[in-house]
């Protein structure tokens, strides 16, 4: 290697590197006195080897950005599945995406195995309409192999202009052959919060996903249930099933509606177990801005009655504080299946070169000091969805961070229902029924909540309507002695 490409790559590394440990050194000299942080030598010599034959031996010249570029993604995507390197241009995507409306298909996503695997479609979108369901794998975009492809690059491949066409080739555990599904991009506005009076005194709120507007949305979802009850409500259903999360804020928000003022929701900690964040039920924690709080006049019944939340594989991340804090405080009982397990939070940290990366930073942790990371929340009540054929979980993901408390991961399932004959004609008949309504008829009643034909609903239901059993269930989860997961 020629001395001025050795200086070059040195002065990038180095550049690099020093950054790094001088801010490493400073941190570690306010915490130990005075301790230093060594420069690895031996490892920015090696890089620096490998710098030198690919500019002298790979079969094509690759330019100085491009190579340290890859060497920058490699080094931050192989922390963890949620971290990653932005360059220039996907740092200015993801500030559009966070600003405004944008075309795309409307799912949570991340990577699995080198493939891009769905963690949940998102309501009223072209990915939802499309039978893209959680736990499948895109293994095509178009005429693409996603195997090795990033988030971000995915996420840019099949974000684009509304009314494009994209066609995407999935896996799914149960089906035998891939599936090709083609749809077309639309902005995505996705309505936040639904709501429902599920019979007279009992109402039904779904959440899926949380945005800015959520808690707002929910104040207004709760006081329309009251009127249209026309009497105090007796008690409430709350689905954040398939939820794949969003903003912080939100989740606080949610969980301030139902519990007392200033009781604790979330905390965070970060390296070494050190405290960082602590997050109550109170204004100054959920409210956007400098505006009124939304959640001051709630119906006072709120704080009291019987309360239910639904979860499973598909609730991630701002859904599982929810449920944790929640089922923490015994004010609900938990139905459904254990959640996804993203307890993880990650910081989009601006870099001079224009880029950004986003780091995991923190863990969450429960208002009793639980952590969500690779495990999830139990049900106090569990409860399988019989249209599930397979469950996908964060410690599923390779190279996910383990969870500090020591514990069983809990890894996705295939799921083995015995087949009821009748139930199966009556399904079959109820799907041939829904595919003769046009698009728009057969998406609007899927979202209708249906206790008949929906089993963690109709046991939600019960558990509000009988206080005594709903007291009973009150942090059943906590009581039961741990188990493994079975596809029974």
């Amino acid at each position: 290697m020629s001395q001025q490409t050795f200086k070059k790559i040195a002065l990038y590394t180095l550049g690099t590197f020093t950054g790094i440990a001088v801010s490493l050194s400073v941190q570690s000299f306010a915490e130990s006195r005075g301790s230093k942080q060594a420069l690895p030598v031996d490892s920015l010599r090696t890089m620096a080897e490998v710098y030198g034959q690919i500019k002298a031996n790979y079969y094509e010249n690759k330019n100085d950005d491009e190579i340290l570029e890859g060497a920058l993604k490699g080094m931050v995507s192989n922390l963890d599945p949620h971290s990653e390197y932005m360059t220039v241009k996907d740092y200015a995507d993801l500030q559009e995406s966070t600003k405004g409306e944008f075309g795309g298909l409307g799912m949570e996503i991340g990577s699995e195995d080198g493939f891009i695997k769905v963690v949940s479609p998102i309501e009223d979108t072209p990915a939802e309409r499309a039978g893209i369901r959680s736990g499948d794998y895109i293994i095509k975009i178009d005429e693409d192999s996603t195997r090795g492809m990033s988030v971000t690059d995915a996420v840019k491949r099949m974000r684009g202009e509304p009314g494009t066409k994209i066609t995407l080739t999935l896996t799914r555990k149960d089906e035998a052959k891939p599936i090709v599904v083609h749809l077309t991009r639309a902005i995505i506005k996705v309505r936040s919060v639904r709501h429902h009076l599920i019979e007279p005194g009992y109402g039904y709120v779904r959440i899926s996903q949380f945005q800015e507007r959520t808690v707002p949305a929910l104040a207004d979802a709760v006081k329309a249930l009251r009127r249209q009850n026309d009497a105090p409500l007796k008690g409430v259903i709350l689905d954040l099933r398939d939820d794949p999360g969003g903003l912080l804020n939100g989740a606080v928000g949610v969980s301030a509606v139902f519990l007392q003022p200033g009781q604790p929701v979330v905390s965070t900690k970060g390296r070494d177990g050190r405290a960082s964040m602590s997050l109550k039920a109170q204004p100054q924690d959920y409210r956007v801005g400098a505006g009124n709080d939304p959640l001051a006049d709630l119906p006072p019944e709120l704080k009291n009655i019987p309360l239910t939340v639904l979860i499973n594989s598909g609730s991630a991340s701002a859904s599982e504080i929810v449920a944790g804090a929640l089922q923490d405080h015994k004010r609900a009982v938990i139905v459904g299946t254990q959640s996804f397990g993203k307890g993880s939070v990650q910081t989009v940290m601006p870099l001079s070169n224009g880029g950004a990366i986003k780091l995991t930073t923190q863990l969450y942790y429960t208002p009793n000091d639980r952590s969500i990371q690779a495990q999830g929340i139990v049900p106090d009540v569990e409860v399988a969805d019989k249209n599930r054929r397979y469950e996908s979980r964060e410690a599923d993901l390779s190279g996910h961070i383990g969870n500090p408390k020591g514990g069983n991961e809990v890894k996705g399932r295939a799921l083995q229902h015995q087949a009821d004959p009748a139930e199966a004609a009556e399904s079959k008949a109820a799907s041939e029924a829904e595919s003769g309504k046009n698009e728009e008829e057969a998406l609007s009643s899927r979202h209708i909540p249906n206790p008949e034909k929906d089993d963690q609903l109709r046991r939600a239901l019960e558990l509000v309507k009988s206080p005594q059993q709903w007291q009973a269930s009150l942090g059943q989860a906590a009581r039961q002695p741990a188990k493994a997961e079975s596809g029974k």
